[in-house]
């Protein structure tokens, strides 16, 4: 583990501990917000982005902090995103926190000219911590893994359709289903990066591609032998991120089987 990612561990372990966790199954009415249709923030998700912000400024005062919450308040915060920054999911997985249920996490990564250079994901209820640096591999609790698939016929398809049109849905539905079995989506990327990697699933694709929700598990997917990408074939990058969808698996051969059978979909 270097000396980055125990910087960025012991960060997360407190924020979550003192912030994050005191909460979880204790939110009252008045401390959760929808944001917009299905899309919630609670009391914790912003008080964790602020001491996250503050944590990140001490790691490297150097660089502008990219929060969703305050992207959301003020979205000329995400120019910075084509620059060096931070970028800060302070609770990922929201909707199931808000519900007193597992899984969420937080999502920290580290960009520089659009594309993410160093990665982190903790599981606040289990500790696990994954971190991945451009072009040295991905880890989880400072032990080096590779991504391996499910080895199911047919393989296992995550598939997050929330925010698909109905007819689109209905397309996707169409050419999925009789060549995959396909799962529950966990809502939380800081949960569904690492089954690619680690053998749940095999598959996975996502039509809203935030850079808080996937820069660093496009990063650790990608580092760890998997795949992530634009359906098109081209690189995921984090000043692109309204712009929809993004196919992960946990092989390049499984990458390029969903997309082909998607290519007439999206």
């Amino acid at each position: 583990m270097t000396a980055l990612d125990k910087e960025v561990l012991a960060l997360v372990r407190s924020v979550s501990d003192r912030i994050i966790l005191p909460r979880y199954q204790r939110l009252s009415a008045d401390q959760i917000e929808e944001k917009a249709t299905d899309d919630f923030v609670t009391i914790a998700d912003r008080e964790s982005e602020l001491a996250l912000a503050e944590g990140l400024a001490r790691i490297d005062p150097s660089l502008p902090i990219v929060g969703e919450e305050a992207v959301h308040a003020d979205p000329a915060g995400q120019a910075a995103l084509s620059g060096a920054c931070w970028i800060v999911d302070p609770l990922d997985g929201t909707h199931n926190f808000a519900a007193g249920r597992p899984p969420f996490g937080i999502l920290i990564a580290r960009s520089d000219g659009g594309i993410c250079r160093s990665g982190w994901i903790y599981d606040c209820l289990s500790g696990r911590f994954c971190s991945a640096h451009e072009g040295t591999g991905a880890f989880i609790n400072g032990t080096r893994i590779t991504a391996h698939s499910t080895d199911e016929h047919p393989p296992v398809a995550a598939l997050s359709m929330l925010f698909l049109d109905p007819a689109k849905r209905a397309r996707m539905k169409q050419a999925i289903t009789p060549h995959y079995r396909v799962v529950d989506i966990p809502r939380c990327a800081a949960e569904q990066y690492p089954r690619l990697a680690l053998g749940a699933n095999d598959v996975s694709y996502f039509e809203r591609t935030l850079a808080w929700d996937h820069a660093a598990g496009v990063l650790f997917l990608n580092e760890a032998g998997g795949r992530a990408a634009r359906p098109d074939g081209r690189p995921y990058r984090v000043d692109e991120h309204d712009q929809p969808g993004l196919i992960g698996a946990a092989s390049p051969a499984l990458w390029d089987a969903l997309a082909e059978r998607l290519q007439d979909v999206i």
